[in-house]
């Protein structure tokens, strides 16, 4: 249907306005005509509605025709205007050809003026409104340039990928004439295109998915393929699963982002230049999307750069603080000097708020040694006793022998009691670590630092190698306290186990018959050899293959009533626990299955502790008796003195004489036997037992002197 066009006709003349309005509508359907009578009702009319041309007499009081025209031009400098008047003649065709008028036409008699008339109307006002459309157009399309420009400025600077794609669509929303616009980005983890951005902001009826999955409808395959899709035409019929934005549907893929996708109503809605515009935003978004992953990336890159860079710091100022600790540690003298110099140190320093150490004697285990708090906060853990979160975190590490961490004590429903303390003392994070040394556990060491989650892995291990040097160096002044000390407690224990080797071999001996340990000499990674007598009628000669328990065994010596046997095993859980206590088998004797043993224990070893250690392998395991010893300290020094002098093959070979009877008289065993029960060849047992004589001799009667 043709749009109407709206004639202003203006003429003085009484009813001829009016009459030539009425002459131009029956020319024409689409003429609507209005009538003015002079130039003044003109503009009047002008000012109320639109006008789509003006036909005008020349000659008219107050305001002539082109008067009136060039009123109008300075509204609208392109608005049709034909100046119809009587008075024709050259002077006033050139004066308003000059004045800027559409056409000139002279008012005739005879309908055929109004066809003229009717005629340059219809061709003046489309030409306007071509011309006018086409102005708009341009006007527009800048517009729509100028908004593209600043949205890529703005894309650019956005960011983060989410910012980006809501710019995107609110774009594409105000230069497209679209329904819907909506944004998919790709999600590789579930491998899904997941609405990210969308013109609408709840769904609606017909709205698309949230997600396509893969293989999922018109979306996904343009994704898949990575090339733009146009469907004219989007049916039930031909979409698929997954929905459709709309009946008539632009999809343009974003890269491996996701897509874009557009949609309008109309089948076959999007004209070029629509298409054109989507192109150049998609583009845009794109190259926004890169850089943004490229600076996602490096900000990542940089934040892990600064983490590693915090933590080496943290981690190198740990090293200074350890190697300080084990050069106090190393000049402490007792164990308590230890405890005090690891606590002080690392309270010291600004990395650690307080630091505490619990001894495993103790129980409940609280603290022993303490620096950086004050006595308040352990006199509250020690009324607390087993209730409190502390000892229940010592308890823990002495069980499992590992460092345990509680990352942020405030969230941490376990440590909701010393919520308070927390924030007083102001730590977060706090660290417990074993003080151990072969498999023997002194104690644990606590260090509270301020903020959650504030040690690393490399830090914890830092520290559990901390304390296993604190635990060495507790072990070595308590040995060498235990050296120097003339007292010592003596355990007689009776220990039923079968797993006992002693035990079983008693099971292979008749009557009241008994099996004796005479010796035991540790030989490292090579095993241990035991020198066991036994009846000279027991039958231990199939054990040796029998038995995966022992790795050989062989007659050392034998006489009328009873047989020497070394016997190499490898190393036992009694013989791991005496050592791990330092203790020493004075002597063992197995009778009907059941083993009593005497131990020479150390003062400084909790003998509780000892039993109990023992009763977890062997749980047919009592205390018998318990006694103090005195052994003469100048005894002791010699002791400590020779095994510093021999070498550890001489110490075997001498021990393996002694044992065996190889300096009883008659002797009890040749130095062929021994060699072969320590798997070496005879001259070189005699060279290490001789050069052990030499120097036992050299100490008794050198005084110690080389």
């Amino acid at each position: 249907m043709t749009k109407p066009i709206t004639v202003l006709v203006v003429d003085n003349e009484p009813g001829f306005a009016a009459l030539a309005g009425e002459m131009l509508e029956r020319e024409r359907e689409s003429i609507v005509a209005l009538a003015a009578t002079d130039g003044t009702d003109a503009l009047s009319i002008l000012e109320g509605r639109e006008v789509d041309c003006i036909v005008s007499d020349y000659e008219m009081p107050t305001m002539t025709g082109l008067e009136l025209l060039k009123r109008v031009r300075e509204d609208d400098p392109e608005l049709p205007f034909i100046l119809f008047t009587g008075r024709g003649s050259e002077e006033v065709a050139s004066e308003a050809i000059a004045a800027g008028v559409t056409q000139y036409l002279q008012k005739e008699s005879g309908r055929e003026q109004y066809a003229l008339l009717a005629n340059q109307i219809t061709n003046a006002v489309a030409q306007y409104r071509t011309e006018t459309e086409l102005r708009e157009s341009e006007r527009r399309y800048e517009r729509t340039l100028t908004a593209l420009h600043e949205t890529t400025r703005e894309l650019m600077r956005a960011e983060t990928k989410a910012e980006i794609y809501r710019v995107a669509i609110e774009t594409a929303g105000e230069i497209l004439d679209v329904a819907v616009a909506a944004a998919y980005a790709f999600e590789p983890t579930e491998g899904v295109l997941e609405r990210v951005a969308s013109t609408r902001h709840a769904p609606k009826p017909g709205e698309p998915a949230q997600t396509f999955e893969r293989g999922e409808g018109l979306v996904w395959e343009a994704f898949s393929e990575g090339e733009s899709a146009y469907y004219e035409d989007v049916t039930r019929e031909n979409v698929g699963s997954g929905g459709t934005v709309s009946r008539c549907e632009l999809i343009v893929p974003l890269g491996t982002h996701g897509v874009v996708v557009a949609g309008c109503e109309d089948v076959d809605g999007f004209d070029e230049t629509m298409t054109e515009l989507l192109y150049i935003l998609a583009a845009n978004t794109e190259a926004a999307l890169d850089r943004a992953e490229r600076e996602e990336l490096l900000r990542d890159h940089d934040r892990t750069l600064t983490q590693q860079n915090e933590k080496l710091t943290r981690l190198n100022h740990t090293n200074e603080i350890v190697r300080e600790i084990n050069h106090g540690v190393a000049q402490a003298s007792t164990r308590t000097e230890i405890e005090a110099t690891v606590c002080d140190r690392l309270a010291a320093t600004d990395r650690y708020r307080f630091a505490w150490i619990a001894a495993s004697d103790d129980d409940p285990p609280v603290p022993s040694a303490w620096a950086g708090v004050d006595a308040a906060y352990i006199d509250r853990i020690r009324d607390d006793g087993n209730c409190a979160s502390e000892i229940a975190l010592v308890r823990d590490i002495l069980e499992s022998g590992t460092g345990r961490t509680v990352r942020d004590v405030l969230e941490d429903d376990r440590w909701a009691m010393r919520r308070k303390e927390a924030l007083t003392y102001g730590f977060q994070t706090v660290l417990g670590v074993p003080l151990a040394a072969d498999d023997r556990r002194y104690g644990v060491l606590m260090v509270h630092v301020a903020g959650a989650d504030a040690v690393s892995e490399r830090e914890r291990e830092v520290l559990v190698e901390l304390g296993e040097t604190i635990g060495h160096a507790i072990k070595s002044v308590e040995r060498t306290r235990a050296m120097l000390t003339d007292s010592r407690v003596e355990l007689e224990l009776a220990v039923g186990s079968s797993r006992l080797l002693l035990n079983r071999l008693s099971t292979h001996v008749s009557g009241t018959d008994a099996v004796t340990l005479e010796g035991v000499v540790d030989r490292g990674e090579d095993g241990i050899v035991l020198f066991v007598t036994a009846p000279a009628t027991a039958e231990f000669a199939s054990l040796e293959t029998a038995w995966a328990s022992i790795d050989t065994l062989s007659v050392v010596s034998e006489g009328d009533d009873e047989t020497l046997f070394e016997v190499t095993v490898p190393s036992t859980p009694f013989l791991d626990v005496l050592r791990s206590y330092d203790v020493v088998i004075r002597m063992a004797t197995a009778q009907d299955g059941t083993s009593t043993v005497v131990l020479e224990v150390p003062q400084r070893v909790e003998t509780r502790s000892l039993v109990e250690a023992i009763s977890e392998e062997y749980s047919e395991t009592e205390l018998v008796a318990k006694r103090e010893t005195t052994t003469m300290q100048s005894a002791r020094q010699f002791d400590t003195h020779l095994a510093e002098r021999l070498t550890d093959k001489q110490f075997e070979a001498l021990q393996a004489a002694h044992y065996s009877g190889f300096f009883e008289w008659p002797r009890e065993s040749t130095g062929e036997d021994l060699a072969a029960a320590l798997d070496v060849s005879p001259p070189t047992y005699h060279y290490h037992l001789r050069a052990a004589e030499r120097k036992l001799v050299t100490m008794a009667f050198d005084g110690g002197s080389n």
